[in-house]
């Protein structure tokens, strides 16, 4: 009996490790973009206050992994791949599971107090939650919902710092994400048949509705972009490292939309840690970008 509750413990524990999905963590880096942005994240107030933005989110986003591996625990246990999460494969029960939910959003928004970061955290949760529940079964909406929790890390990372967000910064932000999110959707009906198809939406998308969506949230970022780049910095020739960052910013989009095309997309951060054309364009675009913000 001794033996058969030591062997469990260490089954559980890494079970709930890997219900919070720390590989997805990688997304809360969007918390370093405002201050990133503004020149001042080197700054030591302001990067530790960045970094506990990052935990706060790192915690919230654990939270909703795991209510929603609770919720779709029966439909994973019928996925080839899914069928090994912890609460579809029995490692974690779902009373454990919503347990851990419960204290890993209750320690984020304990991190993010006082401040206003406790209120994007907050938003954040409830958007989540809302989303998992039942929204995320309607399309269209499902897409703005999932791309406003990038938005969301992204501001988080102003509140924390207390660091002035711009209007352009929303406008590139929030529409980069909804391309993002296209994309993510339009590889998943690449990669998969009609009959294959797991989750409940992507039923009710086409390829050409997602291509043409694609299109024009990719347009707004580009154009809204290029309208903020000319206006960095406070040197005489402003506008030079800020437009030559165009050309990268629109080469990694390209790029990135040929994974999409290839069905590579499913998971966007694995495709940034894998495609190293991208992650090369991704260097030479912040480096303008630095430029552009700090002359």
């Amino acid at each position: 009996m001794a033996t058969v509750s030591s062997t469990r413990a260490p089954s559980l524990v890494l079970g709930l490790v890997q219900l919070g999905r720390p590989r997805q963590w990688a997304r809360n880096v969007l918390v370093a973009a405002v201050p990133i942005a503004a020149g001042t994240i080197l700054h030591p107030p302001v990067l530790v206050a960045t970094a506990w933005a990052f935990l706060a989110f790192s915690l919230a986003a654990s939270a909703t992994y795991c209510l929603n591996d609770v919720l779709d625990a029966d439909a994973d246990s019928r996925h080839p791949i899914k069928r090994h999460r912890p609460v579809a494969s029995g490692q974690v029960s779902r009373p454990q599971a919503v347990v851990a939910a419960l204290a890993l959003a209750t320690a984020a928004v304990a991190v993010s107090w006082p401040g206003s970061l406790r209120w994007v955290v907050v938003g954040y949760l409830a958007i989540s939650t809302a989303y998992t529940v039942s929204l995320k079964h309607q399309p269209v909406l499902e897409l703005a919902l999932v791309s406003s929790g990038f938005l969301l890390r992204a501001i988080a990372g102003g509140a924390a710092t207390g660091t002035h967000i711009s209007r352009w910064f929303l406008i590139v932000t929030g529409f980069a994400s909804l391309f993002a999110v296209i994309g993510k959707r339009l590889s998943e009906v690449v990669s998969v048949g009609l009959e294959e198809r797991t989750r409940s939406t992507l039923s009710a998308y086409t390829q050409s509705y997602l291509r043409m969506m694609l299109s024009i949230s990719g347009g707004v970022t580009v154009t809204a972009y290029c309208l903020w780049a000319f206006g960095l910095g406070t040197a005489p020739d402003q506008g030079v490292y800020g437009g030559v960052s165009v050309v990268p910013l629109v080469l990694a989009m390209m790029r990135y939309t040929l994974d999409v095309d290839l069905g590579r997309a499913q998971e966007p951060e694995q495709v940034v840690l894998h495609d190293h054309v991208l992650q090369a364009l991704a260097v030479i675009w912040f480096a303008c970008f630095w430029m552009a913000a700090v002359t």
